[in-house]
């Protein structure tokens, strides 16, 4: 299946949570969740009670969602993360956020993960001093990604914008006269922005 193109707030209404798709919008009063909380359709106000089975696919998507990841994609991840020693829906969340397009997104040098991939993918940044435009790139503690010099001038003053109303994780460090990141540490699970139950995706994965 291709990526979403249709309205993005029609997708937070239907997982009934803010996924933060768009920006300063989800922010605002203008946001359809917090107006309208029940799912689009016709019939949302009358729809049967969640089987388990659907509590885990609608979490399953929710996640996807959140990160712009397609189905085969995430399925890697979570493959991935069932080999790794620790906790499997850690190890997940963890290559979510250590994705490229994501780092850029939560410094605040882009508004939503959906700009954060499309300045990612224009190659306005360098990660390590090599040019980086593949938005699923994992970076690991240390590594920096930065805007390339040519693309500055250009980026600057909506990178300052944004980044002013964001906090930034405390497993990045930002440096915004640089506009430069640096992967300081490992994600956690409480750094995330949205409550997500891991143990319902990893059931999904494993019938």
């Amino acid at each position: 299946m291709g990526r979403h193109t249709g309205p993005k707030c029609r997708l937070c209404r239907r997982e009934g949570v803010k996924l933060l798709l768009r920006g300063d919008r989800c922010y605002s009063a203008n946001c359809p969740v917090s107006r309208r909380a029940q799912a689009p359709g016709q019939h949302s106000r009358s729809r049967r009670r969640a089987t388990p089975y659907a509590l885990r696919i609608r979490e399953k998507q929710k996640l996807k969602r959140i990160y712009g990841v397609r189905e085969a994609q995430f399925r890697r991840y979570v493959e991935a993360g069932k080999k790794w020693k620790g906790v499997t829906g850690e190890a997940i969340l963890r290559s979510l956020e250590q994705r490229l397009d994501n780092i850029v997104y939560r410094a605040g040098f882009a508004h939503s993960r959906d700009h954060a991939r499309q300045i990612v993918g224009h190659g306005h940044f360098l990660v390590n001093g090599g040019r980086a435009t593949i938005p699923s790139h994992l970076l690991g503690e240390g590594d920096i990604a930065e805007v390339r010099p040519q693309s500055r001038d250009k980026l600057r003053e909506q990178i300052k914008s944004s980044a002013e109303r964001r906090p930034v994780p405390a497993w990045l460090t930002r440096d915004l006269e640089g506009l430069r990141i640096q992967v300081a540490a490992e994600p956690r699970v409480e750094d995330l922005e949205q409550s997500v139950k891991m143990n319902l995706i990893v059931e999904f994965y494993s019938r």
